[in-house]
C-alpha cells in the first residue's frame, strides 16, 4: 500500500483528491495506453538512428503502451514525448525551473482509502493499493510518458502533483476527458464522437444510449439534427446527458420486463424508433416544435417524452400495428395533440406555470400529463 498525503475537494456532489507523488511511484502505478496506439513500422536501421538522435529507446518504451478498446487517450506524439524530455534534462541540469509543475489528472480503478488527519477533516492520507497499472492517466499521459522515459538511465527524483478521481463511472470519464481535451488542445473531438457505443462504454445501456443519441444528431433527417452536444461538445442546446440518463433508465425497464429478446429486438430496431418517434413528436406539436417561444426542445421536455416511451409502444400495439412505424407512432400520438396541444409548452404560457415546482417536478408533471393523454384514448 502506498500512502500519500492528500486534499479532498468536494464539487457539485463529486469528490476528488489532491495528492502528490514521488515519480518513481508513478512509473509503478500509472498504466499508459491510447485507443488505437500503432507503433512506427521502421527499419532496424532506421530505428538505430531514431534512438541515436534522441536517446530514448522508442521500441521498449512502446511496448509499455497498451491498447484497449475501453481507452480514450489519443497516439502519442512523438515529437512532443522528446521535447519534454530535453525540458526535462534541461531543468534537472539547471536546476531554476519545475519540470511539472501543474497536476495530471489519472482515474483509479476502484476507490481509496482517505483517512483525514488533523482538525481539517479534508486533509489527510490517501492510500492506494501497489499495484502495477491501477491509475490510468485522464490528463497528462505526454508528460508522465516523458518521464518515464527520461528516468530510464537513472531515477528522476521530483514529485508529481496529481487530481485522482475514484468514483466515476465509463460515462463521466469519458465526457470529462473530451470537454479537456476539446476546450484546451488541439485534440479533434470526431476521435471520441465518431465511435460506436460498444467502444466507449463497458455498459451496454449507455453503449445502447450513446449509439441512439448520435443517430438522433447526425440523421439529416431527425427533428433534433446537430442540436445534441455529445459529450459536452457542440452547439447545440440539448445536453446528451440529460437523454442518456432517462434511456439508460428504459432500457433497464426493457430488461426487466420485455426480457431478453425484447431487449434483442430494441438493440436492432431503437435508433429507427427513437427517429420516428421524435417526427410523431413534431407532427403532433409542429407549432411548439419549429417556433421560438417554446419550450419542446429542452432536455426537461424530451426526458418526459422518453419516460412514456413504454406507454407509447404498448398504444401501438393496441392499434395492432407496428411500433417502429412512423405512420403508426402519429397515430398512437394524436391525443397528445388533442388534450395538450401546442400551448402546453409555451414558455411564458402553461410551461412557466407548471414549471414552479423546478425541474424535476417539471419532468414528472408532463410525464404524468402525457400518460394520461394516452390513457384516455
Amino acid at each position: 500500500m502506498i500512502t500519500v498525503p492528500a486534499h479532498r475537494v468536494r464539487q457539485f456532489g463529486m469528490e476528488f483528491f489532491q495528492a502528490c507523488f514521488p515519480a518513481a511511484d508513478v512509473r509503478r502505478l500509472v498504466r499508459f495506453e491510447v485507443l488505437s496506439y500503432e507503433g512506427q513500422k521502421v527499419t532496424a536501421k532506421a530505428k538505430r538512428k531514431r534512438a541515436s538522435r534522441s536517446g530514448i529507446n522508442w521500441e521498449v518504451l512502446e511496448q509499455k503502451i497498451g491498447r484497449s478498446e475501453a481507452a480514450f487517450q489519443r497516439p502519442l506524439i512523438k515529437k512532443k514525448i522528446e521535447e519534454l524530455i530535453a525540458y526535462y534534462r534541461d531543468c534537472q541540469e539547471q536546476q531554476n525551473l519545475p519540470a511539472i509543475p501543474g497536476a495530471v489528472i489519472m482515474i483509479a480503478e476502484r476507490p481509496l482509502t482517505f483517512s483525514p488527519s488533523g482538525p481539517n477533516p479534508r486533509l489527510g492520507l490517501l492510500q492506494i493499493p501497489e499495484e502495477p497499472g491501477i491509475l490510468r492517466v485522464l490528463d497528462g499521459q505526454h508528460r508522465l510518458v516523458a518521464l518515464d522515459a527520461a528516468s530510464e538511465d537513472g531515477e528522476v527524483a521530483i514529485d508529481v502533483p496529481a487530481v485522482i478521481f475514484d468514483a466515476l463511472d465509463p460515462r463521466q470519464i469519458i465526457e470529462m476527458f473530451v470537454t479537456i481535451n476539446a476546450k484546451h488542445t488541439r485534440l479533434n473531438p470526431s476521435l471520441l464522437l465518431s465511435l460506436a457505443g460498444r467502444r466507449l462504454y463497458t455498459n451496454p445501456d449507455q453503449a445502447l444510449a450513446h449509439d441512439v443519441i448520435r443517430k438522433l444528431n447526425e440523421d439529416a433527417s431527425s427533428p433534433l439534427a446537430g442540436q445534441i452536444r455529445i459529450l459536452g461538445v457542440g452547439k447545440g442546446t440539448v445536453s446528451q446527458a440529460s437523454l442518456a440518463g432517462e434511456m439508460v433508465r428504459l432500457f433497464e425497464m426493457i430488461d426487466q420486463l420485455g426480457g431478453r429478446a425484447r431487449r434483442r429486438e430494441f438493440e436492432e430496431h431503437g435508433r429507427r424508433f427513437f427517429l420516428n418517434y421524435l417526427k410523431a413528436i413534431e407532427h403532433t406539436f409542429p407549432q411548439a416544435w419549429a417556433g421560438r417561444k417554446y419550450s419542446i426542445k429542452t432536455g426537461t421536455a424530451l426526458r418526459a417524452f422518453i419516460r412514456v416511451v413504454p406507454d407509447v409502444m404498448g398504444a401501438v400495439h393496441d392499434l395492432r400495428r407496428d411500433p417502429y412505424d412512423l405512420s403508426a407512432l402519429k397515430q398512437a400520438l394524436a391525443p397528445w395533440g388533442e388534450r395538450l396541444g401546442d400551448r402546453r409548452f409555451e414558455t411564458e404560457g402553461e410551461w412557466r406555470t407548471k414549471q414552479a415546482g423546478g425541474t424535476h417536478g417539471t419532468v414528472e408533471i408532463l410525464t404524468r400529463e402525457l400518460h394520461d393523454a394516452l390513457r384516455a384514448r
